[in-house]
């Protein structure tokens, strides 16, 4: 048997014998120079001219020939090779084995192409098994890319650092730090620990499963941590929402270690300004950006439109993006979102009307516009264009239409799109706990909450603001108190001030005033006007005209230009008689120079929406308050 292997082995592996391919009149070098240079049509066309049977290494040409298809992403006559490949016997050899690999892993549609590719080979090394590791992330498999990396360890092969990252990025997608701790071990003990690849892909994998103070020590245990490494511990501190400390460390780098940011650092710090609403700092970012030669960026610039944005300059953030000569959806998505974020929801349909195309990206940023206009014509249009474009089974763009059905008042319609997503994020959740509330069915809101942790989805800040205004608007008392103290106690969120301002509310229309002004006096945020102002609004009912006079008062203390405290002052001291404090307030109010806020209200005429009708000055007493159909055209 080893007499028969033996010329096996000398024909297939012959890629490791010494060449000499000095000879530039040998038509091999002529191919492999050509194929060096990236002319393929001029290397094939050599290679037909040529008797197979001059070529002493096939190995070596067929090799580079795969190689170079892949290089000017030649799919087509990748396959034709691979077709003589197979009929020759050269898929035998691990240099053509591996060449062939890469073709269907970079060019391949059909990723069951590429793993019979790989199940065929006859020797797998360790770039063998990292190309399918890594394949398997990158199409959406990271269970996948795990269990075969175990597999690969059954084998015998040592993984190498960019199997590790490769590995790591797959627990990342899992969402599974038990298991990226485990592999972190792996690294551990094979040695890795200072690679900077690998690092930077556990600082990633930790700051995704919200494990900031493993990054961080990971970090700190490097010794000389070079700019990817950098951008990777400032990207993981925005992504947990700790913008202040991203921005120490983009200082750092450059004044303290002399590290140049790149693309990527520019981006993820304009983030953390636009995210704090730090318009100077972002411009100082912005000159940054200039005078290190990084204008033309389409993701420094993307980030630009999106900072300005964020600050409240929509202005400034169209003259970056129309100075963009490079635009992409993220581009535009950041522009629409800009002017959703500072109210001009008008501007947004205007430029989604002028766009030649509109992909998923943008689509979930419309529909909120269209939420936020209450708008529900002009969504249903965008749904339309989102179904006639091929958008299915989208998840940002189908919690975005759960939102919007549910700002609408079109509860019903909203719960029929969430029982169909087969997959549901958080935001898909929160959108149909907060639809449930906001239309007055706080029960439905509970229940949904319930389904959602039992399934495993944890809440977060934004869930309990939804489920409390649930039980604020349906009188659920007990289960409101519950769930405030469920936050704190088995998720360890911090109450804000809209869960304070959701159970003062609660506890307000239920009577309870004395237990939500206790609640406030306990509250760190205890001389917050808008929690008293919450307060004030449950007195509008209060028959103890003692407590409203109290919180009144505090309110006016606190803000003296809050017109509701001295309109319900007033209105108490006249409903038990009071009528010179009455006419005192009243005067108070004049010399202030506090106005009543007039009421306005959304409307929508011949299919056109975007006016506001000021209710308190329309009313005028004798006259018709009715709208003339034929004048509003």
């Amino acid at each position: 048997m080893q007499k028969l292997m033996k010329p096996l082995f000398k024909r297939h592996f012959s890629v490791l014998n010494p060449l000499n391919l000095s000879n530039n009149a040998n038509p091999l070098s002529k191919i492999l120079q050509l194929c060096k240079s990236g002319e393929l049509s001029g290397a094939l066309q050599l290679l037909k001219s040529i008797d197979p049977g001059e070529i002493s290494v096939k190995p070596v040409l067929y090799a580079s020939l795969l190689q170079t298809c892949t290089k000017v992403l030649a799919f087509n006559h990748g396959l034709q090779i691979h077709a003589y490949v197979l009929k020759s016997g050269l898929e035998f050899d691990r240099f053509v084995g591996n060449s062939l690999l890469t073709l269907y892993f970079k060019l391949g549609t059909n990723f069951l192409e590429t793993r019979k590719v790989f199940d065929g080979l006859f020797f797998k090394d360790v770039i063998s098994w990292t190309s399918m590791v890594s394949g398997y992330v990158r199409v959406g498999k990271p269970m996948s890319s795990v269990e075969l990396f175990w597999e690969m360890l059954a084998c015998g092969v040592e993984p190498n650092a960019f199997t590790l990252s490769s590995v790591i990025k797959a627990c990342s997608e899992l969402g599974d730090l038990k298991l990226g701790r485990i592999f972190h071990g792996v690294v551990l003990g094979r040695g890795f620990d200072s690679n900077y690849v690998i690092s930077s892909a556990l600082m990633d994998m930790y700051g995704r499963s919200c494990a900031l103070d493993d990054a961080r020590q990971v970090f700190d245990e490097m010794l000389d941590p070079d700019a990817i490494c950098w951008t990777s511990i400032i990207s993981t501190f925005t992504r947990n929402d700790s913008f202040d400390e991203a921005l120490r460390f983009f200082y750092s780098m450059q004044r303290d270690h002399r590290m140049s940011p790149d693309g990527f650092t520019f981006g993820t710090v304009l983030t953390a300004c636009g995210n704090l609403g730090r318009l100077k700092q972002g411009k100082e970012v912005h000159a940054k950006v200039i005078t290190t030669g990084f204008c033309g960026n389409v993701v420094v610039e993307s980030s630009l439109v999106d900072m300005y944005g964020k600050c409240g300059s929509p202005d400034e953030s169209r003259l970056i993006f129309d100075r963009m000569p490079k635009k992409n959806s993220v581009s535009w998505s950041a522009l629409l979102g800009g002017y959703c974020q500072n109210g001009d929801f008008k501007s947004v349909i205007l430029i989604c009307r002028k766009m030649e195309k509109v992909d998923l990206y943008c689509f979930g940023t419309i529909l909120r516009t269209c939420a936020g206009l209450a708008a529900v014509r002009q969504g249903k249009e965008v749904h339309c264009q989102y179904m006639r474009r091929g958008g299915w089974r989208d998840v940002i763009v189908e919690s975005a239409l759960v939102d919007l059905y549910a700002k609408c008042g079109c509860i019903d319609y909203a719960q029929t799109i969430f029982d169909q997503m087969p997959v549901r994020n958080l935001i898909t959740w929160n959108s149909m706990i907060g639809g449930f509330a906001q239309n007055g069915r706080g029960e439905e809101a509970l229940k949904i909450f319930n389904k959602m942790v039992k399934e495993g989805i944890k809440p977060d800040y934004i869930s309990f603001i939804g489920i409390l205004f649930a039980c604020s608007h349906s009188g659920l008392v007990d289960e409101g108190r519950e769930c405030f103290i469920s936050m704190t106690r088995d998720y360890r969120i911090k109450a804000g001030i809209e869960h304070y301002s959701c159970m003062v509310d609660l506890l307000g229309r239920a009577g309870l005033l004395e237990e939500a002004e206790n609640l406030i006096e306990t509250a760190e945020f205890r001389d917050d006007s808008s929690l008293w102002a919450a307060l004030l609004g449950a007195c509008a009912t209060c028959t103890n005209y003692k407590t409203a006079e109290r919180i009144a008062k505090r309110v006016m203390e606190l803000e003296p230009d809050y017109h509701l405290s001295y309109v319900l002052l007033t209105n108490v001291y006249r409903a038990v008689g009071r009528w010179n404090d009455a006419l005192k307030i009243r005067r108070l109010m004049k010399d202030r120079g506090v106005s009543k806020m007039p009421g306005t209200s959304w409307i929508e005429t011949n299919n056109n929406l975007g006016s506001s009708f000021d209710i308190e000055n329309s009313l005028v007493p004798g006259e018709s308050n009715f709208v003339d159909e034929e004048g509003m055209g």
